[in-house]
């Protein structure tokens, strides 16, 4: 294992008996990232697994930083860490304001509108971090997905959490919807405006003559609106809040399909 060395001496510093080898560990491990050489999670085969060191190495990094102010022509930042300053060589387009911060890493055709990638994240090549769109620490974004406006794909450094937000291939996510709490949505998948899935939301799909209920994971392919159900409460039965699988997408559409296009071929008014 490359990082092996690396990963050893992360895991074993002690804030308490910081020495300056520890400090240019945590540094390089931070370069590292940036430059897109390791990742928070590994993916063999379609699995994800999460490098805890890494993820450790920010919450390490973020101890040894002190607040500064950073310029960025004529706006004025007073934060921990720079915006990325290597947008031109990286391929990327980042439109005003819109930041990818330091330690964060996007391949070469990522759009960034007026959003924000936060440090530990990956997004893949061709994917659209539109206008309000966050893109959580550690997050992982795959190739082609498109965020929508206000999208927010959760972190997991405050507070910490196990696995990040996983987000594959092709995937459409609708404006102002909410993915967090380690959610994976698989390839392919539609997610309609205004949903929200944490890791405890009841994802149902309503396509078969029972309804199959999941939690935490978004099936390949899969078409998606909110949803609400009942619930008995002491007080009365009231509505809560679901994601409801209404299809599939199929094959001959496009991978670059609107999420109207898609979304009415179930007959879902947008």
């Amino acid at each position: 294992m490359k990082y092996k060395n690396l990963q050893e001496k992360i895991e074993n510093i002690n804030l308490d008996n910081l020495s300056e080898d520890d400090v240019l560990q945590i540094e390089t491990t931070i370069k590292e990232l940036d430059n897109g050489n390791i990742r928070v999670v590994n993916n063999e085969n379609g699995e994800w697994s999460l490098n805890e060191w890494v993820r450790d190495a920010i919450l390490l990094f973020f101890s040894i930083r002190n607040l500064k102010e950073i310029s960025a022509n004529d706006l004025i930042y007073y934060d921990k860490l720079e915006p990325k300053k290597n947008y031109k060589d990286l391929g990327i387009r980042v439109v005003p304001p819109g930041v990818v911060r330091y330690g964060a890493f996007c391949e070469p055709g990522v759009v960034v509108m007026p959003g924000f990638v936060n440090i530990g994240a990956y997004v893949g090549s061709g994917t659209m971090v539109d206008t309000w769109a966050t893109v959580g620490s550690c997050a992982q974004i795959g190739r082609n997905v498109h965020l929508s406006g206000g999208v927010g794909i959760g972190g997991v450094l405050e507070p910490p959490g196990a696995m990040p937000v996983i987000i594959e291939d092709n995937v459409f996510i609708g404006s102002r919807s909410i993915i967090v709490e380690g959610v994976r949505v698989k390839k392919g998948a539609v997610i309609g405006a205004n949903v929200t899935i944490t890791a405890s939301t009841p994802i149902i799909d309503v396509t078969g003559q029972e309804p199959i209920e999941i939690r935490g994971e978004v099936p390949e392919n899969s078409v998606v609106i909110p949803g609400s159900r009942p619930k008995d409460f002491p007080s009365g039965v009231f509505n809560t809040p679901c994601a409801l699988i209404i299809g599939t997408r199929k094959e001959s559409t496009d991978e670059k399909t609107s999420l109207n296009d898609a979304l009415r071929t179930f007959g879902v008014e947008v």
